[in-house]
Parts: structure tokens; C-alpha cells; sequence
């Protein structure tokens, strides 16, 4: 039997559920002589802002028991550079490309989508909402309700492909923002992003990290990923992407036996850079043993009574 391993996000089709999370594969071509491109399910490049950016300045990443500590600052090329010089590339791929955006108000995450709309090579985008809302001081736009339905709407007025919305663990309850979220048109909801967390040098007695605090991600997070997929599945009607720790095809049958109908595959990539490859098969080779014929039948499929 070969089990059919496609999903429906919103209204992009895969014809798997394994993707890149974004920030952790760069713009694809890095990882072109490591494993096929065209396998993926889809594709999602490093977060990107109207203008370039150069990030935190160094040290920007700390390993931590079960994961990593990163304070990158979303570095990235901008648009305009991510079109002319990334996009001939992506353009050549058969898996789609998603673009993730960020922007520091919500005029720029519309521009960003706006101009987005005439990039053919980008099959939809994914939006940041963890970043800091200077207009309110700071404060994420997933922190709050109201700004969260916010820049969604005002993504989805300019956008028309697949838009999927990103949201941050930081918050006291996470089901709250997926619904505003998707209130605000946005057709999938990714999560988590990465959970604020600190390491200290004691013997410097200064942070390990210039920027002190970064977004700790890898298997420490993933308990804490797959009860809020759980929970925003459970919450939600639009289809949900899982996030965090997932290092194994079990990993990723976790979420998606929780109701993620796709998974993100991240901090992975760094120790591994084939694991996507070995997650893919590894679903398949659960479906055929457990002679379940659609990778759709095992999405939710959670009994908890």
C-alpha cells in the first residue's frame, strides 16, 4: 500500500505535511547538495522585513540541555534583495515557498504582503506576529488579542494566496489569539514560536547571549508545543501547523495525531540536515503499518477518553 501523504492548508494543496520552519533553512539553496528540495512539502525561508536587516549583534546562539537558545533578531536581506537575488532560485523548486514577514507596525506587514502578491515563486506567506509593536511600546503583536486580529486583517485586505499566521507561546492563553487570528481572515495558523528563555556565563557572571534573552527552541519545547496545538486545534476551524522539538517522524505523528494537519521542522535541521527526509518516510512507513490509507484519517485522531 502506498499512503497518500497530502494535506490541504488552507487553499494551498502538499503532497506532504513535512515543512522547513523558517529561520532554520535559510533561503533554501543552502541546503540544495543535502537532500531534495522537491521532496518537501513546502518551504519556508528566513523571516523577512521591508528593509534589510543585520540582527543582534554576537553571541546569538547558546546550546542548551534538549535544545538552543537563538537571539538572531530575524536578520534577513529585505525585499527588495530577497526578489532580485533569492527568488531565481525558488523559482526552479516544485516544492512551494512560503515567505515568513515581519514587520515592527502594521503598515509594514501590508506592504510586505502587498508586494508579496506579484511574487509568483511565493505560493503564500507566514506571518510573525511575535515581533515587538513599536506604536505600543514594544509589546508583540500576539500578545494581544486586538492587535493580533489586527495585522492579520490587515495582511489578508492586500493578500490573496495562502496566509498563515505564526503565533508566540508567550501569552496566558494561546486559544484566545487563534481565534482572533482567525477572525481576521487568516486561512492556517502555525505554532509555537520559539519560548522566551535566558542562560547565564557564571563565571563572567554576564549572559551568555549579547542580547540576554533569546527563543529557546528544540525537544525541550516540544511538551509544551504539542498541548497548545491540542488545545488551538480543538479551538479553531482552519487547519493548524505544528512547531517545536520535532526531530523524528514520532515526533511529528504526535502533532499530528493532536489535530496539526502539517508539521514544521526547525532546530532539527541544524543537527540533521537529511531529517526531513527521514521524517517524510518515516509518516509514510507508520501509515502502511498501521494500514491507514490517507494521512487526513490520522490528523485530530486523539483519543482522550
Amino acid at each position: 500500500m502506498t499512503p497518500d501523504l497530502s494535506i490541504d492548508i488552507g487553499p494551498l494543496g502538499l503532497k506532504n505535511p513535512v515543512m522547513t520552519a523558517s529561520g532554520t533553512f535559510g533561503y533554501a539553496k543552502e541546503f540544495q547538495t543535502l537532500l531534495d528540495l522537491d521532496r518537501l512539502g513546502a518551504i519556508i525561508v528566513k523571516g523577512l522585513s521591508l528593509q534589510p536587516s543585520k540582527g543582534n549583534p554576537p553571541p546569538r546562539i547558546v546550546e542548551t540541555p534538549c535544545g538552543m537558545l537563538n537571539a538572531i533578531g530575524l536578520e534577513n536581506v529585505g525585499l527588495d534583495r530577497f526578489i532580485k537575488e533569492k527568488v531565481p532560485f525558488l523559482e526552479g523548486l516544485r516544492a512551494p515557498v512560503l515567505a515568513n514577514i515581519y514587520g515592527t507596525d502594521v503598515a509594514a506587514y501590508a506592504e510586505l504582503a502587498e508586494r508579496l502578491n506579484d511574487v509568483e515563486a511565493v505560493a503564500g506567506i507566514e506571518v510573525n506576529i511575535s515581533c515587538p509593536n513599536v506604536k505600543q511600546g514594544g509589546v508583540a503583536f500576539g500578545a494581544d488579542v486586538h492587535t493580533a486580529r489586527q495585522v492579520t486583517q490587515a495582511v489578508r485586505a492586500k493578500y490573496r494566496r495562502l496566509l498563515m499566521v505564526k503565533l508566540s507561546p508567550n501569552v496566558s492563553d494561546i486559544t484566545q489569539i487563534a481565534k482572533a487570528v482567525e477572525e481576521g481572515g487568516a486561512d492556517a495558523i502555525s505554532l509555537i514560536n520559539t519560548i522566551t528563555g535566558m542562560a547565564i556565563d557564571i563565571h563572567r557572571r554576564r549572559p551568555k547571549l549579547a542580547n540576554v534573552t533569546g527563543g529557546l527552541s528544540g525537544p525541550a519545547i516540544k511538551p509544551v508545543a504539542l498541548r497548545m496545538v491540542w488545545q488551538v486545534a480543538r479551538a479553531v476551524k482552519v487547519p493548524v501547523v505544528g512547531i517545536g522539538g520535532i526531530m523524528t517522524a514520532e515526533d511529528a505523528l504526535e502533532f499530528i495525531i493532536a489535530g496539526a494537519s502539517a508539521v514544521q521542522v526547525g532546530t532539527a535541521n541544524f543537527v540533521n540536515p537529511r531529517c526531513t527526509m527521514e521524517i517524510i518516510d518515516g509518516i509514510a512507513d507508520y501509515l502502511r503499518e498501521k494500514k491507514i490509507g490517507s494521512l487526513k484519517a490520522l490528523v485530530g485522531s486523539l483519543n482522550v477518553d
